[in-house]
């Protein structure tokens, strides 16, 4: 059976009979892991495990995993600190910056990588224009250049890993104060503008550096009427065509309220797929799920199914050699470290 376009989430630390029934749906293609679904790394390795044995090929199972206040899983986890401490330390020393990007993709990929996980939703790329509260500390820096550097560090890091970097939110969501969890966010600049935030993506496509980047809910409205994941010309003629990305393309949450004025949540998967997007999370609303997978039982894009099927994670080390090796340690004790330093004293 092959990977579907959808990807859902599940309740609580098991998988119950009905979470196993619809994750075999032909639709369902991926399973994202909140904090609800974690309790000690043991039940969270077990979980995994349950879940790709039910499909061949298994099941992409991901979270959201950047460090700062997006880390899904802490307790057992290193607490990693938010990229903008790593955009600070770049400012100080560049070579130390770098060092701590790429450190950082490392440790989030090695630890997610050795309880089976194959993908943390990571980095953000975004640029920090000061008036986005969502990205706030999120993300690396202001200056399109440096963030690219960073970027491509800490996907270096998580490449290394054996997880895939996953560049997000195209075409760029640091610009706008309002937030796509609760209502649709408009940028009203200009195309010219908006090239500074796709300049990190130029870079990281150029790099064969990303497998899969995720969009924003945003309408740029200078330049498309339609949300960003809504939209063939972001996707279709920037991302592809001018930027030349080959992998997998992820919309942002189909149930976040920003994506609600667009018809039922199956109308909306659909349109996200017709306008090029590879995989649709579909979070916290299980009838909506359903009610995607129902209408999505037929749909297949082969193109979708080899781009997907690359983003699987590759090597298994086992978390007691990773945390015994002088490399984790050594990056574990620098980044708990941080929190001593009073410049990067700042909201996570």
């Amino acid at each position: 059976m092959s990977l579907g376009p959808v990807m859902l989430d599940i309740e609580g630390l098991t998988l119950s009979p009905a979470d196993r029934d619809l994750l075999r749906e032909p639709a369902v293609g991926g399973l994202i892991l909140f904090s609800r679904n974690y309790e000690s790394v043991e039940q969270l390795a077990d979980l995994v495990t349950e879940v790709r044995a039910l499909r061949s090929p298994p099941l992409l199972v991901a979270v959201d995993h950047e460090g700062g206040r997006v880390q899904r899983f802490r307790e057992g986890f290193t607490e990693v600190p938010p990229m903008q401490r790593v955009g600070r330390e770049f400012d100080r020393d560049a070579g130390a910056g770098q060092q701590a990007a790429r450190d950082a993709g490392w440790l989030i990929g090695s630890e997610l990588r050795a309880v089976g996980i194959d993908l943390g939703f990571a980095p953000c790329v975004d640029l920090d224009w000061g008036v986005s509260e969502v990205i706030g500390a999120r993300a690396f820096h202001r200056d399109p250049s440096v963030v690219a550097d960073l970027a491509d560090e800490f996907a270096r890091g998580m490449r290394s890993a054996g997880m895939a970097a996953v560049a997000k939110h195209f075409p760029g969501h640091g610009a706008v104060i309002a937030d796509s969890h609760l209502q649709l966010p408009v940028d009203r600049r200009d195309y010219g503008m908006i090239l500074d935030d796709m300049r990190p993506y130029e870079r990281l496509v150029s790099n064969g550096s990303i497998a899969a980047v995720m969009t924003a809910h945003i309408i740029y409205d200078q330049v498309d009427e339609l949300p960003a994941s809504f939209s063939a010309y972001w996707i279709q003629k920037e991302l592809r065509s001018r930027l030349g990305f080959g992998g997998a393309v992820f919309c942002d949450d189909l149930s976040m309220k920003a994506t609600a004025g667009y018809g039922t949540i199956g109308e909306r998967a659909r349109l996200a797929l017709e306008a090029g997007c590879d995989m649709v999370p579909i979070c916290n609303d299980r009838d909506a799920a359903q009610e995607a997978v129902d209408k999505l039982a037929d749909y297949s894009n082969p193109l979708s199914l080899v781009r997907l099927a690359r983003l699987h994670g590759t090597g298994h080390t086992l978390r007691e050699s990773l945390l015994a090796g002088d490399k984790w340690q050594t990056i574990n004790a620098r980044f708990r470290h941080w929190d001593e330093r009073p410049e990067f004293h700042l909201d996570a």
